[in-house]
């Protein structure tokens, strides 16, 4: 939060800031309106002011965290170099930076609550979908260039895979649980590097 943004946007971002702080660090069911206003210094009111609802305040945050991540995951698989570097750069950011980020964590508490909720698990599967679309485009494009049958290993497929493996990775990490993890990696890895060695030439 800056002093060159006008009142308005200062509060509502102080309250998305405050919903991520306590969504992190303490689960959904510590941010209610009051922990949240509280955490951001203002009137409890101003929650259903700006947002309507607390559940709306929760979305708005995954979603301002997610555009972020959309932006530079985007950026990632558009450069112009060798796919293994984009992927491990992108399993880099899962272990490391994502992680050390809470967005995991944001996103399986979310997940959970929407499981109850229609009106939010509709808003968690758009926003699955914007991801499902990054990693199409991605490995649309690499499945191309290294040859892969696409009737034995479909685009699509591949990719409800890679999210799969990539939730499970979350999962696993935020109850503590890291066994063979590196070992997962490491044989993606070589995967892909084995599909390096054999594609066809550009």
């Amino acid at each position: 939060m800056t002093s060159s943004q006008p009142p308005r946007e200062q509060t509502r971002a102080a309250l998305l800031d405050a919903a991520e702080r306590i969504l992190i660090e303490s689960g959904y069911p510590a941010a209610t309106t009051r922990a949240i206003a509280a955490e951001a210094n203002v009137n409890h009111g101003l929650v259903h002011y700006y947002f309507g609802s607390v559940d709306n305040l929760l979305l708005e945050t995954l979603k301002r965290f997610s555009a972020e991540l959309f932006e530079r995951q985007r950026a990632l698989y558009a450069e112009d170099r060798p796919f293994i570097e984009k992927w491990r750069t992108a399993m880099g950011h899962l272990t490391g930076s994502d992680r050390g980020s809470g967005y995991g964590k944001l996103w399986l508490e979310l997940q959970a609550m929407s499981w109850n909720r229609p009106e939010m698990r509709a808003y968690m599967v758009e926003i699955n979908a914007e991801w499902r679309q990054i990693l199409l485009d991605a490995f649309n494009r690499a499945l191309i260039d290294y040859d892969v049958d696409p009737e034995r290993f479909p685009a699509i497929g591949v990719v409800a895979l890679i999210m799969t493996f990539n939730l499970g990775v979350q999962i696993e990490a935020t109850g503590g649980v890291s066994d063979g993890h590196a070992e997962l990696l490491q044989m993606a890895d070589a995967l892909i590097v084995d599909l390096e060695r054999t594609a066809r030439p550009l």
